[in-house]
């Protein structure tokens, strides 16, 4: 049976939104590649990309986000924002999410999300206390050790559902520190939210951002 015109308006206005709302949700990791094709991780946040720029601090860069039909390749170039920190603008809208500025608790668990290749990775880790070391400290997942090139992976506070990500962090690395028995721990660091705030007074024209090309391969 035939719907009437106003019917099929009605219910295209009603999924609107949601189909939106899936872009909006949907993978908030980047793959950073610089000149000489080397990669590293990052995270695409409501105030833009940011990553640790371990393959390129100045020039031309490649970044891929992932959509949910695959992944789009950009290519840009690297911005400074102090700190160990680097941003970039791409031209188009990137799958994002929201920040946290909350530094997380020791016993605190928070989901780390990784990308190897085309698939993607997740993990929960619980936030460690060592006496004398500052920063934040974790536990190290098995996809950590598995796979090269997860420097950048974004640390996440998960909200009341599954898909309600924060970024609140960025793994820097493994370190091992000594123990006073002579033994030795090894931990995944990360820095958080005392140095991503620079992203955030980077882009003074938030919430008033540019405009976007919008084009047919990530439509």
């Amino acid at each position: 049976m035939s719907r009437p015109l106003s019917t099929l308006v009605l219910l295209l206005a009603a999924l609107a939104p949601a189909c939106r709302g899936t872009r909006m949700v949907a993978d908030p990791v980047i793959e950073v590649r610089g000149a000489d094709g080397a990669s590293e991780l990052g995270v695409s946040t409501d105030y833009g990309l940011v990553f640790l720029g371990r393959t390129a601090r100045s020039g031309p860069i490649e970044v891929t986000a992932w959509f949910g039909d695959g992944p789009s390749v950009e290519f840009t170039v690297v911005e400074p924002l102090g700190g160990g920190l680097f941003t970039a603008e791409p031209q188009i809208k990137l799958p994002r999410v929201p920040m946290s500025f909350t530094t997380p608790a020791p016993g605190q668990t928070l989901r780390l999300l990784g990308r190897h290749g085309s698939a993607r990775w997740s993990a929960d880790v619980r936030v460690r206390k060592v006496e004398g070391v500052s920063g934040i400290l974790l536990d190290i997942p098995p996809q950590i050790e598995q796979h090269d090139g997860q420097v950048g992976a974004g640390l996440y506070l998960v909200g009341e559902r599954e898909h309600e990500l924060k970024l609140v962090g960025l793994v820097t690395g493994i370190v091992e520190l000594s123990t006073p028995d002579g033994a030795s721990a090894r931990y995944l660091a990360a820095l958080g939210p005392d140095q991503l705030w620079r992203l955030v007074t980077y882009k003074r024209d938030f919430p008033r951002q540019r405009k976007y090309i919008y084009r047919a391969d990530v439509m």
